[in-house]
């Protein structure tokens, strides 16, 4: 008994170094976050990665919904495999070569439903960071499940150095009393906070241009200042966004100069002065 745990220890500790080693050939790396569902944060990060890669980021994204991954689905590469290589498994390559892991990867069906406790999500998160062979890369976008669960706190407990997190919410007073606990949570962990970004902030019509705030305005300008929290900027809903992610196309580069596209962008440039400013 004494030298099975032994020897569970030392793969614990080898798991754990190899996670640092991969990690230190990280530049940068983003957790995104809500703390509520039904923000759009998947969507959200899909983009933003797109955004980054449009500037020549090498970009990478870690799916860590467990039990509900959208990203590839979201990014078009449904159905594809991670394959063994020469130092671990490889990401799927998405769309502007963004480097893709997800449990959606390794699900035999649509029906197949993932029923582990937390312990098993730890691990293979823990797995997704160590064994995976991410190679060179300037930003990691880790894109949370919704709440401060399971996940969330192997994420922010495993990966070291994270540079900061986004924190998404929309114009609703509902979504700004969940971001206050999503804030709280983070804060307890210890991890900077980038900054809060308000997605869904208003309908432009695509055919006239018109704004309706469908949701309200101006919340997440609200909780910022509210926390003294940086605002970072907002993300115009625009419904081809949900008609793409669908479809599997990537929205940015169907709908450059669009209102929302042109948003993502100027959300890198944001996001690049924070990043300077911690150094």
């Amino acid at each position: 008994m004494r030298s099975e745990i032994e020897e569970r220890r030392k793969n614990l500790e080898e798991m754990t170094k190899r996670l640092r080693e991969r990690m230190t050939r990280v530049k940068h790396k983003i957790v995104v976050m809500s703390g509520k569902g039904g923000v759009g944060k998947s969507t959200f990060t899909a983009n933003l990665a797109l955004a980054f890669s449009n500037k020549g980021y090498r970009t990478g994204i870690l799916d860590a919904d467990i039990h509900g991954p959208s990203i590839p689905k979201i990014l078009g590469v449904r159905g594809r495999s991670m394959r063994a290589g020469p130092n671990g498994a490889l990401p799927v390559n998405g769309p502007k070569e963004i480097k893709i892991v997800s449990m959606d990867f390794l699900l035999t069906s649509d029906e197949t439903p993932v029923i582990w406790r937390g312990p098993l999500k730890d691990a293979v998160i823990r797995q997704f960071l160590s064994e995976i062979d991410w190679g060179e890369l300037d930003l990691l976008l880790v894109d949370l499940p919704p709440g401060t669960g399971d996940e969330p706190l192997s994420v922010m407990q495993q990966i070291p150095g994270i540079d900061g997190v986004l924190l998404i919410t929309v114009p609703s007073e509902v979504s700004q009393l969940v971001v206050r606990r999503a804030v709280g949570f983070v804060e307890k962990m210890g991890v900077p906070i980038l900054g809060i970004v308000e997605n869904m902030s208003g309908f432009v019509c695509p055919k006239c241009g018109e704004v309706t705030a469908v949701f309200g305005s101006g919340g997440g300008k609200k909780i910022s200042d509210e926390l003294g929290l940086p605002f970072l900027g907002s993300i115009p809903l625009d419904p081809r966004i949900s008609e793409d992610s669908d479809e599997g196309r990537p929205f940015i580069l169907e709908r450059s100069g669009t209102p929302a596209a042109n948003a993502f962008a100027r959300l890198v440039e944001v996001i690049e002065e924070k990043l300077k400013e911690k150094g």
